[in-house]
């Protein structure tokens, strides 16, 4: 911690507190958060802060809250974090409803960030006013991920079971504990949220948690006189109680509202389809190759297990994974994996800078296989690759690798560096138990035009202490 000058308090919970600080050497801002280790030890919560570790190490991207480094002494756990000088989004809702612009633009980054994540296997599980934070440009920001599951949580049903989030925001389906897809869950918080912002108060509240849980699985709520048309009906699709028909992040992405304001030669981070164009391709790779994301030193040092602090506290991933070097420009890379993935028959999808999907076109014995690369800038003209299989059947995925991606791929590999095997977890151990009290009960946001008693009634709800499902 020599390296930081820690300064004031930003926020505290039960087993860490927040602090602001700055880099000595380079003057960077940062966000620490401290962890007692001694009080997670005590009540179970080391799994999750291995999840949380594992997950934000995963999920990077400028709607992130991004984490720089983890360190550890032993009797606390740091985690180095962006700082978000704009706060909580819920703040500026507690003083009344967005405009519809503004409103828009933060939905608009809070979809293409949840995009991202559900991309990576990540289900945040807790999106909430409260967990979206705002930079110094008022850009958006997911933050706490402790509650979230990656796609190896899931059951042999192929749904997660663990019943956790905040109950005003929570999908009626993980209510129902009957189990439920992560994806699907999200996109209904991301609802709620988009309501809150609208309005300025919650869709479904009451004083009684089982009659809000009643409005919440009849999916029964009003959309006040100023609500737009389109809003309305994008609204409907994702308060949608029955999850099989429930909107897709890609229907909402296309759908009018969304849409405005978004000019048509932006960047965005939905996936596309490789252009068969090849002007149009060229022109996608220049903006591709132009913000490919560079690794910092701590990135680099963790690739060697030795020196790797996270080890000391990440969950044994299952997920296979390959990790090449090579001395070639992103723009040769992602040409020869291009080309590799149409000789496999391979449907090639582009996300944000760097991230290239290989999707099979025929379903598996798992489901469609789908395979990651993602390549970073450690100096110019060296880049780090990286090679995972995200969906599908481990023995389809290795027999594309052995004999379409690895000679394929030969021309432009420096070095291969193969992962450590990790040791087997059992199927308990991989589906995350998090502790008692995760579900909060929370009633905190009303109409501006309420009352101020009201509103402050509505924040006294926010402090309450979590409570679990009944």
């Amino acid at each position: 911690m020599e390296r930081y000058e820690v300064g004031r308090l930003l926020g505290q919970g039960t087993f860490a507190k927040v602090y602001y600080a700055r880099n000595i050497k380079t003057g960077q801002s940062v966000a620490i958060k401290v962890i007692d280790k001694e009080k997670v030890l005590r009540v179970g919560l080391m799994n999750q802060i291995k999840r949380e570790i594992s997950v934000m190490k995963l999920v990077r991207h400028p709607n992130i809250v991004h984490l720089y480094e983890v360190m550890a002494t032993k009797t606390k756990i740091y985690f180095i974090m962006e700082y978000c000088k704009g706060g909580e989004l819920f703040n500026k809702v507690l003083k009344g409803r967005l405009k519809e612009d503004a409103a828009r633009k933060y939905f608009q980054q809070l979809i293409n960030a949840v995009d991202f994540c559900h991309s990576r296997g990540v289900y945040h599980r807790d999106l909430k006013p409260e967990n979206l934070l705002l930079d110094d440009d008022e850009n958006l920001k997911i933050s706490d991920f402790g509650l979230s599951a990656l796609v190896e949580s899931k059951h042999q049903d192929g749904l997660l079971h663990t019943t956790c989030g905040t109950p005003a925001y929570v999908a009626p389906e993980v209510i129902n504990r009957r189990g439920y897809d992560g994806t699907k869950a999200d996109i209904w918080s991301c609802g709620v949220v988009l309501y809150v912002l609208l309005a300025g108060y919650l869709p479904f509240q009451d004083s009684n948690l089982m009659e809000m849980y009643r409005k919440i699985g009849k999916a029964e709520y009003k959309c006040p006189s100023w609500f737009p048309p389109e809003a309305r009906r994008l609204l409907s699709r994702m308060l949608d109680p029955n999850p099989s028909s429930r909107i897709t992040l890609a229907k909402i992405r296309a759908s009018s509202w969304f849409r405005r304001g978004i000019s048509t030669s932006s960047k965005s981070t939905a996936v596309d389809e490789v252009s068969t164009d090849s002007a149009s391709a060229n022109t996608e790779d220049k903006q591709e190759v132009a913000s490919i994301p560079k690794l910092n030193a701590f990135d680099i040092i963790s690739l060697y297990a030795k020196f790797d602090l996270s080890r000391l506290f990440e969950e044994p991933c299952l997920k296979k994974e390959i990790k090449f070097t090579s001395r070639k420009t992103a723009s040769v890379i992602i040409s020869m994996l291009e080309n590799i993935a149409k000789h496999l028959k391979l449907k090639v999808c582009k996300r944000d800078a760097g991230l290239l999907r290989f999707e099979g076109t025929k379903e598996g014995k798992k489901g469609t296989l789908s395979i990651d690369v993602e390549i970073f800038e450690v100096v110019e003209a060296f880049h780090l690759v990286e090679v995972k299989k995200s969906n599908g059947d481990t023995l389809e995925y290795q027999q594309i690798l052995n004999e379409g991606l690895r000679p394929g791929l030969q021309d432009i590999v420096w070095t291969w560096q193969e992962d450590q095997q990790l040791p087997q977890q059992s199927e308990d151990q991989l589906h995350e138990q998090p502790p008692n009290n995760q579900l909060q009960q929370e009633q905190h946001l009303d109409n501006q035009q309420q009352p101020p008693e009201q509103q402050q009634l509505l924040l006294q709800n926010h402090l309450i202490q979590q409570e679990q499902l009944p």
